[in-house]
């Protein structure tokens, strides 16, 4: 587990090597996001490289190289919240009200950091960010320089047993293989306190599920632009994890889920880690 700082730096990828000024790197640039989807090249002096799962080497959202560069992350960071319309700031202001009571929480799968700040400004004193990706931790030290950024990945949390009375994960199990979302609900339970909270945020079933005129008649225009976006986004672990039985899943490392809320384009768990005999913390209390 590395700590990512303001001045933290990473080697260059290829996308940081074009000119953006040369029309014939600005056509490659283009032409890329047309193409199949291609490995990530990450250099082999990156740091934490060797963490990188085969499964985070592939280009998502068509976005060149995804995570790895310096070029083009600053930009997907701001582009995400713009093409969810205004939803996340709601969904990221709700997840932090879960967590607003605890005194530490670890977000994960953080990004650029912007769920990490919202808990922050809720009160809790002890905020940490993990991701994969140095290149858009670097934004993130950068934007929220009182927020401690690690990278690593939740499948291996490099964290002593209940470190946390909190953790929150905001769009990143659905780009995790099911066999890796096992391994996380693992480790998430032996670094959760007793009846700490764990609070999850995904792309919403329904707008893969339900056709294109269906959703305009159920949500109007915006219907119709989320069930566009989730059928063009290349998102290759998508429909595995709509599958997932994650109540069933969790339930097995003693994660037990308070709340589901099925809402359109963002569905939210509110999950609780319970005694390891299964019993959910608040049943027990309310005896």
């Amino acid at each position: 587990m590395t700590a990512i700082g303001q001045t933290s730096r990473c080697p260059d990828t290829w996308p940081d090597q074009l000119n953006f000024k040369n029309p014939v790197a600005l056509a490659r640039l283009f032409t890329h996001l047309f193409r199949p989807r291609q490995k990530v090249m990450i250099p082999t002096d990156l740091p934490g490289a060797e963490a990188v799962l085969q499964y985070a080497l592939q280009e998502f959202h068509h976005l060149p190289n995804s995570n790895y560069s310096h070029a083009l992350t600053r930009g997907y960071i701001a582009g995400f919240d713009i093409s969810m319309l205004g939803h996340m700031q709601r969904v990221r202001e709700r997840m932090a009200e879960h967590l607003s009571h605890c005194h530490a929480v670890l977000d994960l799968g953080c990004g650029g950091g912007t769920t990490a700040a919202a808990l922050q400004a809720k009160g809790v004193a002890d905020v940490w960010g993990l991701d994969p990706s140095p290149y858009v931790l670097r934004h993130a030290a950068q934007d929220y320089p009182q927020i401690r950024f690690v990278q690593g990945v939740m499948e291996k949390l490099h964290f002593p047993n209940q470190r946390f009375d909190g953790m929150s994960a905001c769009f990143v199990f659905h780009e995790v293989p099911p066999f890796y979302v096992r391994q996380a609900l693992a480790e998430i339970s032996r670094v959760l306190t007793p009846g700490g909270l764990l609070v999850i945020a995904e792309p919403s079933p329904i707008q893969l599920r339900d056709s294109f005129l269906s959703m305009i008649k159920k949500y109007w225009w915006q219907g119709g632009y989320f069930q566009l976006l989730a059928s063009l986004l290349h998102e290759p672990f998508v429909h595995a994890w709509h599958k997932f039985a994650l109540a069933d899943e969790a339930a097995k490392k003693a994660l037990h889920i308070l709340e589901e809320d099925d809402g359109m384009p963002v569905k939210c768990w509110l999950l609780q880690r319970c005694r390891m005999t299964g019993e959910p913390m608040w049943n027990a209390m309310a005896r």
